[in-house]
Formats: C-alpha cells, sequence, structure tokens
C-alpha cells in the first residue's frame, strides 16, 4: 500500500464508515502524463450508508469532501464507485 492509498484511506474510512472500501493506484497505467504533475490516478469503490438517499453527485461530493486537500496535491484523477449498502 503507498502512502497515498493509505491517506486516502484514512480519510475515507474517519469521514464515511464504509462497510466496504477498495483502493486502486493506477498511476503505473498513466506514467508519463503531463497533467499529472506529481499527482496519482486512483479509483475507489466505496460502499457506505452514508449515500443512502443521496444521487450520484452528492455521493460524489461526499467523497471530494473527505478527501479535501488530498485532491489538490496528491491526487489527480479519481474514479468513484459509491454505493449503499444495499446496492452492492
Amino acid at each position: 500500500m503507498t502512502d497515498r492509498v493509505a491517506l486516502i484511506e484514512e480519510r475515507l474510512r474517519a469521514a464515511l464508515q464504509p462497510e466496504d472500501l477498495h483502493i486502486a493506484d493506477d498511476s503505473a497505467a498513466h506514467a508519463g502524463h503531463a497533467g499529472a504533475r506529481g499527482g496519482g490516478h486512483f479509483s475507489v469503490l466505496i460502499v457506505a450508508q452514508a449515500f443512502a438517499g443521496q444521487s450520484l453527485l452528492q455521493r460524489h461530493r461526499l467523497v471530494y469532501e473527505a478527501l479535501g486537500g488530498l485532491m489538490n496535491r496528491d491526487i489527480h484523477a479519481l474514479s468513484i464507485k459509491a454505493l449503499t449498502p444495499d446496492e452492492r
């Protein structure tokens, strides 16, 4: 697990108390991508009750809020699949 993955996991667990959380570091597939500027590419699958009654946009906003400043320096691209336990 990379330091960035650990930071992402720590923030998401603290803010959203997920029942399930999988984070993939996809950065190697984007090596040399000029726009990355040091930030990584990640995919997140998160299952949390916090998403109940929330639209897709609201769910993504909750994830972005939980990650805070990581989005400005450690994460260049983030793919999010946010589900409720019933949608699993």
